[in-house]
């Protein structure tokens, strides 16, 4: 019985290699190890995909020939015949990926290979429409393309608020009013003619921490975003969470403080958003003027000492220990304005966590923070493109 389900298996696989969708999806995989530096050989392109050298020496010859990929020089390992190196050819193309929120459009362009071409910022005018915003995103797309004569091959879009990104949609948005329910995906790629890919924008970061930052080598991390709101993006094994309701991480809508009985109006992102932080910190009122440049305004308080700084390190403290008791993630990498406060923010928040939840010991909890600044989003919508691109 079970070498009959072996060989139907084995059937299923040779007319799944016969598949064009599957050809394309496996092409992709492909190119994805190669950029990535996972498979620098056939061999190990091989092992990465799980599929035979023989299979793989198929669509290696198919990728050199469409002039994606190049194989060139030797490389001698400590044992064995020399393998010749597979690298991505950065002139086959390029990415665009487009982040947005309610004050600014942040647009990168990157080549074929994952390096930077260009990058565009767009102001956004006060009291913004969907309509304005989805012209903004075509313009920003046309100015990156001056830079490089390649073809545009996709475009990602961190997209701010809830996201259905199977359907493309962007379902709300606080801060934009008539963002609701909005075919992203359908207005943008109509114009363009290539794929769009749509994410929410937090967990678009967390793939530029992927391939640009601290979580090359990471299957669990979290993302980490008080900026206007709070948020959070998770990766558990690789893969990212997005939710029954596509709500995953909307941590800044939990009632707070926690103790708050039945009715409170108070939410997490009153007291712990960057511009809430900042007030905090500073020492002013809730409805104080925020500084000209938010980063720099928290950038002069980070060695800020006494009680304000203790109390908001213990309302993180409480925040991202939960969190870490219940998701039992590598690391936290914050984002955001609040990086400006530097390694000992996120050290004085573990070392309290440690205090108020002895348990977190065993726990392994650990917060660091981004080094991609502003342009983490929009890498991240860039990455978005380059994961889910496959050959035409």
């Amino acid at each position: 019985m079970f070498l009959l389900d072996r060989r139907r298996i084995n059937r299923l696989f040779i007319r799944m290699r016969k598949n064009p969708i599957f050809q394309r999806e496996t092409l992709g995989a492909a190119v994805l190890q190669v950029r990535s530096g996972r498979a620098t050989s056939r061999t190990t392109l091989a092992k990465a995909l799980g599929i035979s050298p023989s299979t793989v020496g198929l669509y290696v010859d198919q990728l050199i020939a469409e002039r994606f990929l190049n194989e060139s020089g030797l490389n001698q390992g400590p044992m064995g015949r020399p393998r010749r190196i597979l690298t991505t050819r950065p002139d086959a193309g390029w990415f665009a990926g487009v982040e947005f929120n309610a004050q600014r459009i942040q647009a990168i362009g990157v080549d074929f290979s994952g390096a930077v071409l260009a990058s565009v910022v767009q102001v956004l005018p006060a009291e913004v429409t969907a309509d304005q915003v989805i012209k903004a995103i075509l313009l920003s797309v046309s100015k990156l393309a001056a830079s490089t004569r390649s073809p545009l091959l996709s475009v990602g879009l961190g997209v701010p608020g809830l996201v259905d990104a199977k359907a493309g949609v962007g379902l709300h948005y606080a801060f934009i009013p008539d963002w609701n329910d909005v075919p992203v995906v359908e207005r943008i790629g109509s114009r363009l003619n290539v794929p769009v890919i749509l994410q929410n924008n937090l967990r678009a970061i967390a793939l530029a921490e992927r391939w640009f930052g601290g979580g090359h080598e990471l299957s669990n991390y979290v993302i980490l975003g008080p900026r206007s709101g709070f948020g959070v993006a998770m990766v558990q094994d690789g893969k990212l969470i997005e939710g029954a309701h596509h709500a995953a991480g909307e941590m800044g809508r939990w009632p707070w403080p926690l103790a708050d009985g039945k009715g409170s109006s108070q939410e997490l992102h009153h007291a712990l958003s960057a511009p809430a932080t900042w007030r905090r910190l500073a020492g002013v009122g809730l409805r104080a003027k925020l500084p000209e440049d938010l980063r720099e305004g928290l950038a002069e308080l980070a060695s800020k000492q006494g009680p304000e700084w203790d109390s908001v390190c213990e309302d993180f403290a409480r925040v991202i220990g939960c969190l870490q008791l219940l998701a039992d993630t590598g690391v936290f990498i914050l984002h955001g304005p609040l990086t400006m406060l530097g390694t000992r923010f996120c050290e004085s928040i573990t070392q309290t966590a440690l205090e108020l939840m002895p348990a977190l010991g065993a726990a392994g909890l650990r917060i660091v923070p981004s080094t991609l600044g502003d342009d983490a989003g929009a890498l991240g919508a860039a990455s978005l493109a380059m994961e889910a691109w496959m050959p035409a």
